[in-house]
């Protein structure tokens, strides 16, 4: 794999560094598809400064009803475009009784009122149900859910948090400056046993740490492309969120046509390619004939390596990976992967899953069910489960015997269901070490709690080399060193009935008196402040890890139950990574909630004291006081928009950060009107220290460049300090200004 570090450009299909006479390279970037794509969906007249429209809109059973809920308070009627409602979180996890189906029944209900289309629980996880009925060439979708990737069918789709998705509900456009564009150059053709996930985390590998597609589109063209199938393409596609890259497009072909045609959708097929001269910011040459079967060590996808090279030496790569997991684990829990080294050299694992948009693909689980046919997952601790991504999948699976194979050899054969990948099924024994084809395996993924004295170890792996090691009984095998052919599936059809049978399709037929199912944990959203003229911060958290994970931020798995209802969530807020955030920060509040009842506690009078001596003015009455947290690198990982809310909601007012590992976890901060700041120097900002910010609602106002601030540190001393917010838009200021997304539309 290479990665150029300079821009190239793409001449009649062939990479060259330099512009053909007369071509600059300005006009040369509007030959990508990704520019066409943004072209057709930019409703501002500045390709710079998009301000963008989608053709359509998704969200699954943790995350809608906060944006209906955000969309119902700033005056939506009706939804404006078609809206996939799917359940595929929290179908399964019933933590809290009635309270995952009565997000449901509030779903239907919302489809019925606002017109928009209903996914019952266990029909499809939410982007196979996209990818089948709603992608399509030069199509764009924006969802809220990271891994809203639909590029390989043609169409950008976005990961967004949900205050992004309710702007579209309410006629708002999604802004943005025009993102880089790196070209994805496939040559080759997999080796017999190498699948998506391999080439996938291959990827991944190459690119998270260095930051070389951060906030990019990534554009899949080459001769390579030709040789990769649909189901491939979908499966290495949705990965890319784990580049960091913001979207990503694929050239379109005759394997496209055929996907979309299979599907009753013929006519969302167009031939999508770059144009005779097109420019590249970077570019990421991959031969495919040189991937290997890959391994992502705990705990995250970008730590990949050859199986091979793993059982070359085992023990130097585990314990390598068990110390770097375990520095991560802060000391709170031991991770154990060397104990995975049997006495026979091998390395044996105790559980292995296929599952999600990712891996419980048709062409996968036939790929499965083709190396496990007439072998034996073995009756030892080795357990082997098996998720079909849609029951159009499951359907056509049953038919064509793929079922019976996988349940013959010993597995478990699920529903559609998101579980594995967030930490709501199938949770491995603690000490135990699963592979999975699923999307990540950041700590506790899985649904283990490290705060509680459990773990267990995640890697990802394709789903054929997790077959392989099944039919070994656990002992960790390549599927390159079982599979000598090249595998096709059997022919694929799919039966739209399934669909049409039991999803409710209002789009167009919105029932304005229908009215809204509400169960007990369902609330409103809690009124946010504005912000004031001046600003008190209370430091509450100081996280000096590398990266901080939203499911750090928001752990995921039992917790999603309880995401309809933002106080109940908001107690779980950092609860694995610090869990004395809480009562900080519910202090924080306190302290502003007398200040506005006219008294000042005694705690806050002191640090006004000191900043008085260093020569502050201060406006104690009129300035709030909220808390905030100071994270190296915040926001890795989910979508969802609860990372920042339940701060939020808690009294948080601000975040500050060396940089935000994702625009989507920014994005969300700025919805929820907490200050995405960003600094330079941490010592400053430590746990239980002040930062007093002066006029800080012009100065955002103002457009200024930076906003300067005094840091009150535990010891009483004032030092100043200067702070950025970075690039923001003129709507994404105000909406700061007034508090929050909602604020915002109640006052424009």
């Amino acid at each position: 794999m290479k990665l150029h570090q300079n821009g190239v450009y793409l001449v009649n299909g062939k990479l060259t560094d330099t512009a053909p006479a007369g071509i600059t390279k300005e006009k040369a970037a509007e030959g990508t598809i990704a520019y066409g794509i943004l072209k057709a969906h930019n409703t501002a007249p500045d390709m710079n400064d998009l301000r963008l429209k989608f053709d359509s809109m998704t969200s699954h059973d943790i995350t809608y009803v906060g944006i209906i809920q955000t969309a119902r308070a700033s005056g939506m009627e009706k939804f404006p475009l078609p809206y996939v409602l799917t359940n595929c979180h929290n179908s399964l996890c019933a933590v809290g009784g009635t309270i995952n189906e009565d997000d449901h029944q509030f779903a239907l209900s919302a489809a019925h009122k606002y017109g928009g289309i209903y996914v019952p629980p266990c029909m499809a996880v939410i982007h196979s149900y996209n990818r089948e009925m709603m992608a399509g060439c030069g199509k764009m979708i924006l969802g809220s859910d990271s891994h809203t990737r639909y590029g390989a069918l043609g169409t950008m789709a976005v990961g967004e948090g949900g205050g992004e998705l309710a702007k579209q509900l309410v006629g708002r456009t999604y802004d943005m400056a025009r993102p880089g564009v790196v070209a994805v150059y496939l040559t080759g053709k997999l080796n017999p046993g190498v699948g998506p996930h391999d080439v996938a985390l291959a990827l991944v590998g190459a690119t998270y740490e260095n930051g070389y597609v951060k906030n990019k589109v990534m554009e899949f063209v080459g001769p390579g492309v030709a040789s990769l199938s649909a189901d491939c393409r979908n499966a290495i596609d949705c990965m890319t969120t784990e580049t960091t890259c913001w979207s990503s497009i694929w050239q379109t072909d005759a394997v496209t046509e055929e996907y979309l045609a299979i599907r009753g959708r013929a006519d969302d097929y167009r031939q999508l390619s770059p144009a005779d001269v097109a420019y590249y910011d970077g570019c990421i040459e991959l031969d495919l004939s040189t991937v290997e079967c890959m391994i992502a060590l705990p705990m995250h996808p970008s730590y990949a390596y050859p199986i091979r090279a793993l059982k070359e030496d085992p023990y130097t790569i585990l314990k390598q990976a068990e110390d770097r997991a375990n520095e991560q684990l802060s000391g709170k829990v031991h991770m154990d992967l060397v104990g995975k080294i049997g006495k026979d050299g091998q390395i044996h694992v105790d559980q292995g899953i296929v599952a999600g948009c990712s891996g419980g693909t048709y062409e996968s689980l036939c790929a499965v069910a083709d190396i496990l046919r007439g072998k034996s997952c073995g009756n030892g601790q080795f357990k082997f489960s098996a998720y079909p991504d849609s029951m159009p999948t499951y359907l056509e699976l049953v038919k064509n015997g793929a079922v019976a194979d996988i349940v013959s050899a010993g597995g478990i054969f699920r529903e559609s269901f998101c579980g594995p990948c967030f930490g709501a099924g199938d949770t491995p024994a603690n000490g135990e070490f699963s592979i999975r084809h699923t999307t990540r395996n950041f700590p506790n993924r899985e649904g283990s709690k490290p705060g509680e004295g459990q773990i267990s170890g995640v890697a990802l792996m394709d789903a054929r080399s997790i077959a392989a090691t099944a039919a070994a009984g656990g002992v960790l095998t390549a599927a390159s060193e079982v599979v000598h052919d090249d595998f096709v599936a059997p022919p694929y059809h799919f039966d739209k009935g399934v669909y049409d049978k039991r999803v409710y399709n209002g789009w167009g037929h919105a029932e304005p008196d229908h009215e809204l199912r509400f169960g007990p944990n369902i609330k409103d959203w809690p009124e946010q402040p504005a912000l004031s003229d001046d600003l008190l911060l209370r430091i509450v958290s100081h996280i000096t890890d590398p990266v901080t994970t939203t499911d750090e931020l928001i752990p995921s798995g039992e917790t999603s139950s309880f995401r309809s209802n933002p106080l109940r969530l908001a107690e779980f807020t950092l609860s694995r990574k610090d869990p004395a955030y809480v009562g900080r920060a519910k202090a924080v509040k306190a302290d502003d909630d007398a200040r506005r009842a006219g008294s000042l506690p005694a705690g806050i009078a002191a640090v006004y004291d000191a900043l008085k001596a260093a020569g502050c003015a201060v406006d104690e009455a009129n300035t709030n006081i909220g808390s905030a947290i100071f994270a190296n690198k915040p926001g890795d990982g989910s979508a969802r928009e609860q990372a920042a809310s339940c701060q939020r909601v808690l009294g948080g007012a601000a975040n500050f950060a060396l940089e935000y590992a994702t625009k989507r976890y920014r994005s969300n901060c700025i919805n929820w009107g907490m200050l995405p700041f960003l600094t330079t120097d941490p010592e400053a900002l430590p746990l239980d220290g002040y930062v007093f910010l002066p006029g800080v609602r012009k100065a955002l106002l103002d457009k200024d460049d930076t906003i300067p601030g005094y840091a009150v540190l535990p010891s009483g001393e004032v030092k100043a300090i200067t702070l950025r917010l970075g690039a923001l838009t003129d709507a994404e200021r105000q909406i700061l200004a007034d508090g929050c997304l909602i604020n915002y539309y109640k006052h424009n």
